[in-house]
């Protein structure tokens, strides 16, 4: 876990400041980065049953967009890439699949196949993950594995467009950010007199299942919301994962008990950043 300063985060207080577009507008991109050919077919897919709801834009020109942007993992990214990619493209959502097919054995089955896809839906007004699915299916061929996946995009994406609307409303209606004070640079003359927020005993976040079976590397980002008590206010992931990482992230720091900053001895709440670095290793 480490606690950052907010200078990484610029803007953060601007999630609900962007522009607002009637629902009858709002337009939707579908992405396959990885490029990989099952990738691309999920993607396909997905498309038939959201375009009935959402206006698409045009997969080629999406793409380009998101290639151009400056973010190291596509599936892992910050609010604020994932706002940049969002304009970069002109979508209100931008949805990113990746799938495969995999030849697994366990101990009770010598040999079979999984497909599954990892499908994220990000919102451009917040760059916030608003949802994440693993749609995943065994078989003892590859085809059927194949189209056990597929025939899942239609229902998974009556769901999604579900989730988008549901994201939509919710963040309109967000209110605006309390002012609080946020840890100075550990050089700044503001630092000598404080010390910043931290847990009694410390909580590791979960490696999840999900992120072990497919050997996800990643970090999540939270901020946090602490009061002169010690008590949170508010949790905001600002660096997405999936795989449940996210939610284990914010179950470890929500189960934490706070001691809270304080300036010359006199307690005082505090918005912090914390950071979690994910990453299989053979004791997991």
């Amino acid at each position: 876990m480490q606690l950052l300063p907010q200078r990484i985060l610029p803007g953060i207080c601007l999630l609900l400041l962007s522009f607002v577009i009637p629902t009858v507008a709002q337009q939707v991109a579908i992405m396959s980065p990885d490029g990989s050919e099952a990738s691309r077919h999920f993607a396909e897919i997905l498309e038939g049953e959201i375009a009935a709801k959402y206006r698409i834009v045009d997969t080629t020109m999406s793409e380009a967009a998101f290639a151009s942007t400056k973010a190291a993992d596509k599936f892992n990214m910050s609010v604020e890439e994932s706002k940049a990619a969002g304009l970069a493209i002109g979508c209100d959502f931008f949805i990113l699949v990746k799938a495969e097919t995999t030849r697994r054995s366990s101990s009770v089955q010598a040999k079979y196949y999984e497909s599954h896809a990892a499908v994220y839906s990000v919102s451009t007004r917040t760059g916030r993950l608003v949802f994440w699915a693993l749609p995943r299916f065994n078989a003892t061929t590859e085809q059927e594995a194949k189209a056990l996946l597929n025939a899942a995009a239609n229902p998974l994406a009556s769901e999604i467009a579900n989730k988008l609307r549901i994201a939509a409303k919710s963040e309109l209606a967000e209110p605006l950010l309390v002012k609080m004070d946020e840890p100075p640079d550990a050089d700044s003359p503001l630092a000598r007199s404080l010390r910043t927020p931290i847990p009694y005993r410390r909580i590791k976040p979960e490696y999840t299942s999900d992120a072990f079976l497919y050997a996800i590397t990643a970090t999540v980002d939270i901020i946090v919301d602490l009061d002169e008590r010690g008590l949170i206010l508010r949790t905001e992931i600002t660096r997405w994962a999936g795989y449940g990482l996210d939610e284990s992230v914010e179950k470890a720091v929500r189960s934490m008990n706070w001691r809270p900053a304080e300036r010359n001895g006199k307690p005082l709440p505090m918005r912090f950043l914390l950071r979690y670095n994910f990453k299989k290793t053979d004791k997991d």
